[in-house]
C-alpha cells in the first residue's frame, strides 16, 4: 500500500432544496461579486437559475452571469469569462450545471489573475499561483469535478483536449439536490454512470493488492452504479437511487478511491483524443474505447482483473485460470454498456469506423509525437496506442 496525503476540503451540502442555501455559503465564503456560470437554457426553464439569483441577492451579493458552455467546453468560452470577470470585478465563480460547467468555471478562476492565456495552463507552459473561489450547484453527476481538482478543455484550434489540475480548482462548496438530475435524458444519464465508474476504475486496476478498504468502497461504487444505473433509466424520478448517483459520482473522483494506489487514466488520455477529435460524450467515449484497452493490458496483472469480474461483474469464479475470469469480467462489463445503450467500439459511437489516418492522428497527439508514454498498469508508446484504437474501430 503506498503512502499518500488525502485532500478534500469541499463543503457538501446534500438534499432537497439545497440550492436555495447558495447565498449564504458565498458570503460564508467571502464572495462579494459572483459570476454565475452554466451552460444551456435548462437551468432557466427549469427556474433554478431564479432560485440561485434570489438566494444570492437575499444575502446583499451582486451578481452577473455568463451562460451558453457546452459538452467539452471549449477555451474561447473561458476566455469570454475571464475577460467578464476582469471588466466587472468578479471575486467568486459560481457553476451552475455538471462537469463541463465547473471545468469551466475553474479554468476562469485561474485565468483572471494571470497575465498571460489560460491556454497557457494546459499546455505545461505556466503553472498556478492564484486562483478565484469556485463552487457549484450540480445538476449533473457525473465527472466529479465538484470535488476534484481537474479541469478539462478543449481547444478548436487543432481539436486539443487538455487537461490542468491543482488543488486551488477544488470547489469551495458544492450543492447537490438529486431533484435537478431527474429530467437527465436516459443517454446523458448512462454517460453519467460510465464516466463515474471510470472514475473509480481509472484508480482501481493498479498494481498495488494490499489496500483492502479502498477496494472495497471502489467495488461499491462499481457495484452500486450497475444497479442504479437500471434503477434510474426505468424510473427516472427515483429521489433514492438518483441520490445514489449523485453521491458516488463525487466520492469516485475526490480521490478517495484512489487512497494507497497509483491510478492508470490511460483511458480517460485516450478518449480525450476521441472527443478532441469528434466531439462525442465523454462517458460514450470512455465506453467505446474501455475493452480495448482492458483486453492490452491485463495479462499484466490478471488476477487484478479477475478480482474485478468476480466481486463487481458478478463473473463465477470456476474458470480454469485467472485470465480467463479476467476476459469474462471484460466481456461482462461490455455486456453491461450496451445494456444501458452505451457503445463498445468506435465505429458504434461516432457511427462509422474511424480512418487510419485519423487513429494515427489522436496516437500522435496523445503521445505527443511519441515522446510521451501513458498509463500506469502498463506504460503505453503510440504504436500501443494506435493498436488500442484500431482494436476499438472493430
Amino acid at each position: 500500500m503506498k503512502d499518500f496525503n488525502y485532500y478534500a476540503p469541499t463543503e457538501v451540502v446534500f438534499g432537497r432544496d439545497s440550492e436555495s442555501k447558495v447565498g449564504e455559503l458565498v458570503r460564508k465564503y467571502q464572495g462579494t461579486k459572483v459570476l454565475v456560470h452554466y451552460g444551456g437554457q435548462s437551468a432557466e426553464r427549469s427556474g433554478l437559475l431564479d432560485t440561485v439569483f434570489h438566494s444570492l441577492e437575499s444575502n446583499g451579493i451582486d451578481y452577473v452571469k455568463l451562460g451558453g458552455v457546452v459538452p467539452n467546453p471549449r477555451v474561447a468560452k473561458v476566455r469570454e469569462g475571464i475577460a467578464l470577470c476582469r471588466k466587472e470585478h468578479v471575486d467568486f465563480i459560481l457553476a451552475v450545471g455538471g462537469g463541463s460547467v465547473i471545468d469551466s468555471a475553474k479554468a476562469i478562476a485561474i485565468g483572471v489573475p494571470y497575465e498571460g492565456d489560460v491556454w497557457d495552463f494546459y499546455l505545461r507552459k505556466a503553472v498556478a499561483t492564484t486562483c478565484l473561489p469556485v463552487a457549484t450547484v450540480l445538476t449533473i453527476p457525473a465527472a466529479g469535478s465538484e470535488m476534484s481538482n481537474g479541469s478539462v478543455i478543449t481547444n478548436d484550434e487543432g481539436k486539443l483536449k487538455k487537461d490542468y489540475g491543482t488543488d486551488m480548482f477544488r470547489c469551495k462548496f458544492a450543492l447537490m439536490n438529486p431533484e435537478l438530475t431527474f429530467t437527465l435524458p436516459p443517454y446523458q444519464t448512462a454517460c453519467g454512470v460510465v464516466d463515474i465508474m471510470m472514475h473509480t476504475m481509472e484508480r482501481y486496476f493498479s498494481h498495488e493488492d494490499d489496500m483492502e478498504v479502498t477496494d472495497g468502497i471502489a467495488e461499491s461504487i462499481l457495484r452500486t452504479m450497475k444497479e442504479m444505473a437500471f434503477k434510474v433509466l426505468h424510473t427516472p424520478n427515483d429521489y433514492v437511487s438518483r441520490a445514489q448517483i449523485m453521491w458516488a459520482g463525487s466520492l469516485a473522483h475526490n480521490d478517495l478511491t484512489g487512497c494507497g494506489t497509483v491510478g492508470d487514466w490511460s483511458t480517460h488520455r485516450l478518449e480525450h483524443e476521441l472527443s478532441g477529435m469528434f466531439d462525442v460524450a465523454h462517458g460514450a467515449g470512455l465506453a467505446s474505447i474501455w475493452g480495448s484497452w482492458a483486453r492490452a493490458v491485463y495479462k499484466m496483472r490478471p488476477t487484478r482483473f479477475a478480482r474485478f469480474a468476480v466481486n463487481v461483474m458478478g463473473v463465477s469464479n470456476n474458470f480454469n485460470s485467472p485470465e480467463q475470469t479476467a476476459l469474462a469480467g471484460i466481456e461482462a462489463m461490455e455486456r453491461f454498456y450496451h445494456a444501458i445503450d452505451m457503445p463498445i467500439s468506435i465505429p458504434e459511437l461516432i457511427g462509422r469506423p474511424a480512418t487510419e489516418e485519423e487513429i494515427l492522428t489522436m496516437a500522435r497527439i496523445c503521445s505527443e509525437n511519441d515522446s510521451y508514454s501513458i498509463g500506469a498498469f502498463k506504460a503505453l508508446n503510440m504504436q500501443d496506442m494506435v493498436e488500442i484504437y484500431r482494436n476499438a474501430n472493430k
